[in-house]
């Protein structure tokens, strides 16, 4: 794999800080549908970026308009400095995709579907088969290199799309849905490849999936798609960070003395809510109470003379990040909704029987 520099003249020359996607107020609307709304995201060389949303938030649309596969309703999106809906084959060129359901000719070999692709890229058969035999081995499909595609399963076809999106050696890689369908020995050799690509080749990774263990384990950044709208954008750290304020705080406790008698100091601690006991190890406990309960746990045990040995802040994990922000959005909108909704019936009221709106919001009661 190539690290970013290249000669090529419609690429950028490499650099830690590239930004090698930036899209600002990017939309997509279908008639009164919006996908999209407002984007404005920055992916840089050597990151993965995780888009993360249910079905149907606007993952894959914001990745078609970085493909130049669907044009933008408003605002601008760049791939190494490139407009794709201006210069869709440009981007191409150093873009490896592999979307949701990726489709192979079937009577050919996994082998042969590479060598295609290689082809179709301009790769010198000499430089294409060793890349391919590479690659095949780091997506684990050595042995069915040789075999017709039809003979695939769902999540062998998925690793062979990987490879696929890899032979032209690129600056960039969107993947879509990578592990699906893929056993999980499968899913860790795939997160650690893609996690290879930005530490040891300087690629930019864009990740779109919704299972977040998957993405909280190899995304440096995340943004949180809810109904086209990114209502979160950082690290998992600084996400949680934001949603602190009301949050429970847990503690991973243990401590000197008798276990019961730690129980008992732990439950006296004020704003400790709940005192748990770990089932695997009894000297330890788990504790929930308000943020600042670390410090006073730590005194209380301190005073009744059990030394602790174990003081570990559990930090809030992506799932429940993400169950807030998203709990937030549907309420705003919620709330949106009812005052627009009230808006237009009063509105009603107001022009009374037989009043018709003009452009423009005129009344016409003529």
């Amino acid at each position: 794999m190539a690290a970013l520099a290249t000669t090529d003249p419609v690429a950028p020359a490499a650099d830690e800080g590239l930004v090698a996607i930036r899209t600002r107020g990017l939309e997509k609307r279908y008639e009164d549908v919006v996908a999209v709304r407002s984007l404005d995201l920055e992916v840089h060389a050597g990151e993965v970026f995780g888009l993360l949303g249910p079905n149907g938030a606007g993952k894959t649309t914001t990745i078609l308009m970085l493909l130049g596969l669907t044009e933008p309703t408003a605002g601008e999106a760049r791939v190494l400095g490139l407009d794709p809906a201006r210069n869709p084959l440009k981007v191409k060129r150093h873009v490896g995709y592999l979307p949701d359901n990726v489709g192979f000719y079937g009577d050919m070999t996994g082998r042969q579907n590479l060598r295609y692709t290689a082809r179709l890229n301009g790769i010198e058969p000499s430089i294409a088969g060793p890349r391919i035999g590479t690659l095949l081995e780091r997506v684990g499909l050595v042995e069915a290199a040789d075999a017709r595609v039809d003979t695939y399963s769902r999540g062998m076809r998925q690793r062979l799309g990987l490879a696929d999106a890899l032979v032209k050696d690129p600056l960039v890689v969107i993947l879509d849905e990578p592990t699906a369908a893929i056993d999980p020995v499968g899913v860790g050799q795939t997160l650690e490849l893609v996690r290879g690509l930005a530490d040891e080749h300087g690629v930019a990774v864009l990740l779109s999936s919704h299972l977040l263990h998957q993405v909280q384990q190899v995304c440096d950044r995340i943004a949180i798609f809810v109904a086209g709208d990114i209502v979160a954008q950082g690290t998992v750290r600084e996400l949680a960070d934001d949603q602190a304020s009301g949050a429970q705080s847990q503690l991973e406790v243990g401590a000197d003395g008798d276990p019961d008698a730690v129980a008992a100091v732990l439950r006296s601690v004020p704003g400790v809510n709940e005192v748990a006991r770990d089932p695997r190890d009894p000297r330890l406990f788990s504790v929930t109470g308000d943020v600042e309960v670390r410090r006073r746990v730590a005194e209380a045990l301190v005073a009744a003379g059990h030394i602790p040995w174990q003081l570990r802040s559990r930090g809030m994990e992506l799932d429940e990040i993400y169950q807030r922000y998203f709990a937030t959005a549907a309420s705003e909108a919620a709330a949106s909704e009812a005052a627009a909704s009230g808006a237009a019936a009063s509105g009603a009221a107001v022009q009374g029987p037989g009043a018709t709106t003009l452009e423009g919001g005129q009344i016409d009661d003529r």
